[in-house]
């Protein structure tokens, strides 16, 4: 009798252990917040779910399907710094397990560089040269204070900074119709170089993880065998990553940091 009372115990701890099982996984569900522009909401990736561009394809939108997080995504296409204090910071609060966010390219207006160096018969070394002036002396103080913010909403999280890729293999004269020179391209890729110490000094002064891409997209720029980035087009979001550049490209990279 009483080795039956025993196992009648200890099946019903079971029973009762499969389930709270379910409540005790949805209690550990990790709260995941993206934050970021164009290259963080998916925007040339495709398959996008409003304006702002997010992508079911970007590399946020991955991590979270790989984590099974409550996941929350506001990066937007063409945000800046003001534009994550102004709109995106909100989501984020003292239950934030993790963020990511990459920021910065549209504060320095790399874009009009990019538009200057596409443009047949315009130097455009003094756009390049203007991006990199607003990096080193603008850029750093915004930076500080989206990641404070960041920091002071959720206090708990890990954070997770991403960077930007360069263009350009600078090989060949493929884009915009051979318009964008070697020299050009080769100073496009310099650019982005010191965009990235930027980026990464301001985020490992908040003791944020900066997840470098560089690496990744090595051999996939444009003008390359395989792009991961489209070029100079009109039926895409150009001179941003593709769908292979986000699964490829960042998602490794940021799984890689984690």
């Amino acid at each position: 009798m009483d080795r039956l009372r025993r196992s009648a115990t200890i099946a019903a701890a079971a029973l009762a252990m499969l389930l709270l099982a379910p409540a005790a996984a949805q209690a550990q569900q990790t709260e995941y917040v993206a934050l970021g522009d164009s290259y963080s909401s998916g925007s040339g990736a495709g398959s996008y779910t409003d304006a702002c561009q997010r992508s079911t394809r970007a590399h946020p939108a991955l991590l979270a399907a790989e984590l099974g997080a409550e996941f929350t995504f506001v990066a937007c296409g063409g945000a800046t710094t003001a534009d994550v204090l102004a709109e995106q910071v909100q989501a984020l609060d003292a239950g934030t397990d993790l963020v990511t966010i990459g920021i910065g390219g549209n504060d320095i207006g790399w874009t009009d560089a990019v538009i200057a160096c596409i443009t047949p018969f315009q130097n455009c070394t003094p756009a390049i040269e203007e991006a990199e002036r607003k990096a080193t002396q603008e850029l750093p103080a915004r930076l500080d204070a989206v990641y404070t913010e960041i920091a002071t909403r959720a206090p708990d999280a890990e954070v997770y900074v991403t960077g930007y890729p360069r263009l350009f293999a600078a090989r060949n004269t493929c884009d915009a119709l051979g318009s964008i020179s070697i020299a050009e391209q080769v100073r496009m890729n310099q650019g982005a170089d010191l965009l990235a110490g930027v980026i990464q000094a301001a985020a490992e002064d908040h003791g944020f993880t900066y997840v470098d891409v560089r690496d990744e997209f090595t051999g996939h720029e444009i003008c390359s065998r395989t792009p991961w980035l489209h070029g100079f087009t009109l039926f895409d979001v150009p001179y941003h990553p593709n769908a292979a550049g986000q699964a490829s490209g960042y998602y490794p990279a940021l799984l890689g940091a984690l």
